[in-house]
């Protein structure tokens, strides 16, 4: 099974290691975690990461409605979740189906220091 984003994107998986607040960040650590902060500072991304986490997996179909949102608007802020590593997708048919990367939401909460 391949995971990709909404336009073929795989997620890039790179995130700091160091806290925020153990130590100070280098400079590529704090781009790489300035871009996943880039991807949950909007709303419907942040609405549209919470449905995808209440879900074991969801389609991308079933993203339209309670985002009130067309099908493009879904897919450009799923390939926006996905390139920041927080949710993985793969095709079947013609939609994709999204699921949430615990991983990466546990590296966040690290970085952090949750």
């Amino acid at each position: 099974m391949t995971t990709t984003g909404a336009a073929g994107v795989e997620g890039t998986g790179d995130l700091c290691c160091a806290s925020v607040v153990d130590a100070p960040l280098s400079q590529s650590e704090a781009d790489r975690l300035a871009r996943v902060f880039a991807a949950l500072a909007d709303p419907v991304r942040l609405r549209l990461l919470s449905l995808v986490a209440a879900q074991a997996e969801i389609c991308s179909c079933d993203l339209e409605a309670p985002l009130a949102r067309s099908q493009p608007t879904v897919s450009h802020h799923t390939k926006v979740l996905a390139e920041a590593g927080l949710i993985v997708g793969h095709k079947r048919g013609r939609w994709t189906w999204w699921r949430i990367e615990p991983g990466r939401l546990s590296e966040v909460r690290a970085a952090i220091g949750g």
